[in-house]
């Protein structure tokens, strides 16, 4: 593997191991209409705004008990409004259509409600990070707990640019369900309603099948589902990578 311009992320809902990188400070605000998502420089922070939705707990594709890797739950491609296609025929394992599926990362009204959340990286020593292994950025808000410690039930559409250079690796981690777009292919795909599951990827492997350009700006877009109550853990570190300059 190489080690030149290395970006790790790693989202996790699961039973949330530690890590001694910093916890995310969250400027939150509530309503949106699922549009842009992006991160953004502030002199020398670094921070990643994304999207925010919750669900009552009685959404056919929440808490149903139903465990397992998922694959195939998405298109391979974006859809023109920039978002996850449903790719079940008609249905998957854990999921139970196109209509409960669109609800996911788009605002429908009386089955979601929707909050930005801006996540400040920490930068040092050419890494930028955040670690947060007690992720509830919506607790007692929206549709509240539902009688639980937390407010479970949730998913993240985050984004961010990055300029390829050559020899960037991604490693990821997820639990439940993420997926991983470059420029609006799928490069990752970790479907399913599961514990902690790994997997990693290089951009110059995919520079051919994508057509990816040396000194090029590309959309890294991260999509995240919390559907089982369990923990809740965060983290991403970006080492020697351009983001958003």
């Amino acid at each position: 593997m190489r080690t030149a311009a290395i970006a790790w992320i790693m989202l996790t809902a699961g039973c949330g191991a530690r890590t001694g990188l910093p916890t995310a400070d969250r400027d939150e605000s509530e309503g949106g209409g699922g549009g842009e998502v992006f991160c953004t420089s502030k002199g020398d922070e670094l921070v990643l705004v994304g999207t925010l939705r919750d669900f009552r707990d009685d959404h056919p594709d929440f808490e149903q008990g139903v465990l397992g890797a998922d694959r195939g739950i998405v298109m391979s491609e974006l859809g023109a409004d920039g978002l996850p296609v449903y790719a079940g025929s008609p249905a998957t394992p854990t999921t139970n259509g196109a209509a409960s599926f669109d609800t996911w990362y788009r605002d429908t009204p009386t089955v979601n409600q929707t909050a930005q959340i801006s996540i400040e990286l920490a930068r040092g020593g050419g890494v930028a990070a955040i670690a947060d292994p007690t992720f509830f950025p919506i607790d007692d808000r929206l549709f509240g707990n539902q009688g639980r410690e937390h407010n479970y039930h949730f998913t993240l559409d985050a984004r961010l640019t990055f300029e390829r250079r050559g020899g960037e690796v991604f490693a990821f981690s997820g639990d439940d369900d993420l997926w991983v777009f470059v420029d609006g292919r799928l490069a990752l795909d970790l479907g399913g309603v599961h514990s902690t599951e790994s997997g990693s990827f290089e951009v110059d492997d995919l520079a051919g099948p994508l057509g990816l350009e040396t000194g090029e700006r590309y959309e890294l877009a991260i999509f995240f589902a919390e559907r089982q109550t369990t923990g809740s853990t965060f983290q991403l570190a970006l080492s020697d990578f351009a983001v958003c300059e």
